[in-house]
């Protein structure tokens, strides 16, 4: 990236932070919030999957004829007055330098980083490295046993030492971002869309089986719901919820609706996290990539134990479209409520 497309550069990350009482991942609050956005700019990238949006404002600015934080005040105070959300802004030169500013910004509060090289730099070095896009929890653990703790101290590492720490590609790919250098565009995409539905203990519950049943009513909910839509999802997020937030993501090895195959995968990934007596007060299941199940392929299995599931799964859909859908549900689900009502959400 030449230094004058760095300086030209502007780039806002929006987090949006729901009122009381609101839920916004409903598409109807997140498609009017990115309604909102496209009165700045035509060139954003939705990001529901953490309630966020980045806006490419570089050519928007002089039409606007307002500074970056004039435009991130207009743009909070509009999300506040229309929609009763709260924001979270962080403006740079480009997408990593926006996102990790709205990281280390207070909810409300917006920070704006100069796109001079010397003002972006004295930005970044300070950071931790885990901040870097790229850098997960394992190789934040790698680097700090070698003593790189702050996005300065990687800078500051011989591009062959961190290759020999790395690897020759994340090395290169880290040492430029550690240098403010990241050419990343903001692409705007279509919404994937996605449903989910949660369930709430009435206290904090440390029981796993107590958990283990939550889940599997929540792969039943989302089953039912994507059958009755003729639809099949491709991922499945899972949400535990305590004193702070853990999200697993593990991708489906075929595009599915089946109620045994998304318990199957919430069960893996709720191992996953390795859960030691937490005190959970909430669990979220979310189905991902909906598509139509006319378009998906199917693994042919010759399995007769799986098609016998799957008729009775059918005949039981047509029992709950009749007499409504908790009048058949898994023996280990007897007398447990249903579920929060299953969320929509994409277009």
């Amino acid at each position: 990236m030449s230094l004058d497309r760095a300086r030209s550069r502007c780039v806002m990350r929006v987090f949006f932070h729901p009122g009381p009482g609101q839920d916004l991942e409903q598409d109807a609050v997140f498609g009017q919030l990115l309604q909102l956005v496209e009165d700045f700019t035509p060139r954003y990238q939705a990001r529901p999957q953490d309630l966020s949006v980045d806006l490419d404002l570089t050519g928007a600015l002089r039409y606007l004829e307002r500074t970056p934080y004039e435009a991130g005040q207009v743009l909070a105070l509009r999300a506040l007055a229309l929609h009763g959300v709260t924001t979270t802004i962080g403006v740079g030169n480009s997408v990593m330098v926006a996102a990790m500013a709205a990281a280390v910004t207070a909810p409300g509060r917006i920070t704006v980083i100069d796109p001079d090289p010397a003002a972006v730099d004295a930005f970044l070095r300070p950071q931790p490295v885990a901040l870097l896009p790229g850098v997960g929890p394992a190789t934040a653990r790698t680097l700090k046993r070698f003593g790189i703790r702050t996005v300065g101290e990687l800078a500051d590492t011989p591009p062959a030492t961190l290759a020999r720490i790395l690897g020759a590609t994340p090395a290169r790919e880290l040492h430029a971002l550690a240098h403010g250098i990241d050419d990343r565009p903001v692409q705007r995409d279509a919404l994937v869309r996605t449903t989910s539905c949660s369930h709430r203990f009435p206290v904090d519950e440390l029981d796993a089986g107590e958990h283990r049943r939550a889940l599997l009513g929540l792969a039943e909910e989302l089953g039912m719901r994507l059958r009755g839509t003729k639809e099949v999802c491709r991922a499945l997020t899972l949400t535990v919820r305590y004193a702070d937030q853990t999200s697993t993501t593990r991708t489906l090895a075929e595009a599915t609706a089946h109620s045994a195959a998304l318990a199957r995968t919430a069960h893996d990934l709720y191992l996953l996290l390795g859960l030691q007596r937490a005190r959970v007060t909430a669990i979220s299941l979310r189905a991902e990539g909906l598509t139509s199940a006319e378009r998906a392929h199917h693994q042919l299995l010759l399995d007769p134990d799986d098609d016998k599931k799957r008729t009775i799964e059918h005949i039981a859909d047509t029992a709950r479209q009749k007499f409504g859908p908790h009048i058949i549900r898994p023996a280990s689900l007897a007398g447990t409520p249903p579920t929060d009502k299953p969320r929509a959400h994409g277009r």
